[in-house]
């Protein structure tokens, strides 16, 4: 693989080379009940192969770090290994197939993905699963082990205490295609009363390029700390509506919980 100046990483279809991309993105989230909010946020993400994460010219690296520590139980040497440590206690085995990660990368030393996906391949390139991996405001974070259907869709039972608006109940309803040159997730969650909240990423995909790394952080000047000060002012904002609290349960799984 070359690298010239001007590139972070080789870019390629994801079907093909390995492959770095970000993504400009618009993720919108509506509440429907008890009452209804709608939140809007523009950041970008980045869709990167976990064998061949992307390498930045020195000076630019405080803005993109994949970080282990981030992600599955935070002690394996690299994201790689945590992948394949949480599968394994799946008695799953890619035998060494392909995974592509879209998430956040850490920017200025500090992360936060409330979402981050795993499409996990075999060595004969079939998808074998995919795995969301949910972090919350309280520094805990869990993965949903899917099985997405020709749709790309996945049904989850809601086992997570994510905001302190919705109790730890009802299921999740996922289109999660792999990304290309668009990006489109959509996230529902549904409970008895019907379809509680939907959540959707929509992008355009640009090669991770320095000129495209450094135009986005331009754009949206610490993307990360952005996107949890933002969850933050949307949350006192629906407390001031009188939206009421289910109190996070004690037994909620800790940081890195693999189950």
């Amino acid at each position: 693989m070359t690298r010239t100046e001007g590139d972070v990483i080789s870019a390629g279809p994801l079907g093909a080379e390995p492959v770095a991309a970000l993504y400009d993105c618009v993720i919108t989230h509506v509440r429907r009940t008890p009452l209804h909010h709608t939140l809007r946020h523009r950041t970008y993400l980045w869709c990167v192969d976990l064998d061949h994460l992307p390498v930045l010219p020195r000076p630019l690296r405080p803005l993109a770090r994949f970080d282990a520590r981030d992600h599955f139980a935070g002690t394996a040497g690299s994201l790689r290994a945590g992948l394949d440590a949480f599968l394994a206690a799946h008695d799953i085995d890619l035998g060494g197939g392909r995974v592509v990660m879209l998430a956040h990368a850490r920017v200025f030393g500090y992360v936060f993905n409330p979402l981050s996906v795993f499409w996990c391949r075999d060595a004969s390139g079939a998808l074998v699963c995919v795995v969301a991996e949910v972090h919350n405001t309280y520094g805990q974070r869990h993965c949903y082990l899917l099985r997405t259907d020709d749709a790309d869709e996945a049904v989850a039972d809601k086992t997570f205490y994510v905001s302190p608006f919705f109790a730890v109940d009802g299921r999740y309803r996922m289109r999660l295609p792999l990304p290309g040159e668009r990006l489109a997730l959509t996230v529902h969650l549904e409970n008895d009363d019907g379809r509680a909240f939907t959540a959707v990423v929509r992008g355009r995909r640009r090669p991770a390029t320095v000129p495209a790394l450094l135009a986005a952080a331009a754009r949206r000047p610490w993307s990360t700390a952005a996107v949890s000060a933002g969850i933050r002012r949307h949350g006192v904002h629906l407390l001031l509506r009188g939206l009421p609290v289910h109190p996070r349960p004690r037994s909620a799984p800790q940081k890195g919980t693999l189950s």
